[in-house]
């Protein structure tokens, strides 16, 4: 079987993590054969830690003719990660009709890939589709998003509950029901994505080396066309955060990586212009230090990420503008 020539071809990107990749793997293992001709790769993102030959050994144990390995040059993120077997798919002669962009730290649950194949089978103008998620514990991360503004912003930054209750249709996180529903965009922790949509929208931008990649996707998706929806019945296991400990659900976040905050401004100017990203930076910076203050005088417990407020400056527009990617 080969991979650039599958009609369903699952990518997980793998940096340091192959045990989870293994596991993912595992679990895979009862649904490829659910949808004919799928095929799996791993690219593992110059962990050098032994990870592609650990997961390729796996792969031969196993006897899996639909899984393969990849090591990619250098670890370039995870726009990279994915881009790097995508390219090669869509160079092919028969390249695949669907990707599914799939985490190591994830395990897919009964169906939950032929639900969305089905989906997108069926609508034509929908382009990418992702599904529930569960926690651990095996309680339900019901999410989905809606793209970053500056009103989104101001909000993020004042955490005050009739400031969230007035911004309520412009806030990022959107708490999803039992429903399919369209949505901005969804996390690539799980993402089918159908072929055309690479053709006619491009590639992940690679420049982001983590966070807002996707965000970045689904909005040239829709600037292009393509719908992008939500639909609950298809499930994955995820565990957040699991490789970088920024998005972890259970912990205290960690100080916030700088490529976190190189994503952040790119987005708003690469998408919006440098003179709304200055607008969207101005209000956050100056909402956040008003929680900040708010939060010392009635003695809240802080629960930001440390030093936020002097990250977010010294990585403005302001500071960084002709530094901005």
């Amino acid at each position: 079987m080969e991979w650039t020539t599958c009609d369903y071809l699952v990518v997980i990107v793998n940096y340091r993590t192959p045990q989870r990749t293994i596991d993912c793997l595992e679990e895979l293992s009862s649904e490829v054969s659910k949808i004919p001709n799928t095929c799996v790769v791993v690219v593992d993102n110059d962990s050098q830690d032994q990870s592609c030959e650990l997961i390729s050994s796996h792969i031969a144990e196993r006897g899996w003719p639909w899984a393969f390995a990849l090591q990619a040059p250098k670890n370039g993120g995870y726009a990279y990660g994915n881009n790097y077997a995508i390219r090669q798919a869509l160079a092919s002669d028969s390249p695949p009709d669907y990707f599914h962009l799939l985490n190591p730290d994830t395990e897919v649950r009964e169906d939950a890939m032929v639900i969305l194949r089905d989906f997108l089978e069926e609508r034509p103008n929908v382009g990418i589709a992702g599904g529930c998620f569960e926690n651990p514990d095996g309680s339900l991360w019901r999410i989905a998003f809606r793209f970053p503004s500056i009103l989104s912003e101001i909000d993020r930054g004042l955490k005050l509950g009739v400031v969230t209750k007035l911004l309520s249709d412009h806030i990022v996180p959107k708490e999803m029901g039992d429903q399919i529903e369209q949505v901005d965009w969804l996390p690539g922790a799980s993402m089918l994505v159908r072929r055309a949509v690479f053709e006619t929208a491009g590639l992940m931008d690679e420049t982001y080396f983590l966070y807002y990649e996707e965000t970045d996707f689904c909005l040239s998706a829709k600037r292009a066309g393509w719908e992008c929806w939500y639909v609950p019945q298809s499930r994955v296991m995820h565990i957040a955060g699991d490789s970088t400990g920024v998005t972890s659900r259970d912990t205290k976040p960690k100080r916030a990586p700088q490529y976190l905050l190189d994503s952040r401004r790119r987005y708003f100017v690469k998408n919006y212009s440098i003179f709304y990203a200055a607008a969207a930076d101005a209000m956050w910076i100056v909402c956040f230090a008003l929680w900040r203050l708010r939060r010392k005088i009635q003695r809240k417990e802080d629960t930001d990420p440390p030093q936020l407020l002097w990250d977010s400056m010294r990585n403005s527009v302001f500071v960084k503008r002709r530094s901005t990617p």
